[in-house]
């Protein structure tokens, strides 16, 4: 496992940088293990949902944790907004950042994940392979 800080700036998206991560340090699965920083707003799916919950205004990110494949980030995450309301779901495209994000990722060289169709949850889910197989 080797571990990578990242911090993203204003104006990125949460979801579209995490995506970028795998293919710009030439590995195959991830972990985000841990996140914090500040939103311009947010789009979650909450659990059981079929659509997308918007959170307005700037909000804090409480927790951020993941997985990142080729297929794409599984990302869920815990938002503060300005009253100190909090709200967690799925991450969706369209969570903005507003100063920071400070995110920890560990990288698995040695594994590579895909997301498949899973018969029982009816849902694309991860699927672990290790680079030797």
């Amino acid at each position: 496992m080797k571990t990578l800080p990242l911090r993203l700036v204003p104006g990125q998206d949460l979801r579209a940088a995490l995506a970028d991560v795998l293919a710009a340090h030439g590995t195959a699965a991830g972990f985000v293990l841990q996140g914090i920083g500040s939103l311009r707003g947010a789009r979650l799916r909450l659990a059981g949902a079929a659509q997308a919950t918007d959170v307005e205004g700037d909000i804090e990110i409480l927790t951020l944790a993941g997985s990142l494949s080729p297929d794409g980030p599984h990302l869920h995450m815990s938002v503060a907004d300005a009253s100190g309301r909090v709200l967690g779901g799925h991450v969706l495209a369209g969570c903005t950042i507003r100063t920071t994000a400070e995110i920890l990722i560990a990288l698995l060289p040695d594994h590579r994940f895909a997301r498949e169709l899973d018969a029982a949850s009816g849902f694309d889910e991860l699927v672990v392979h290790s680079h030797d197989c």
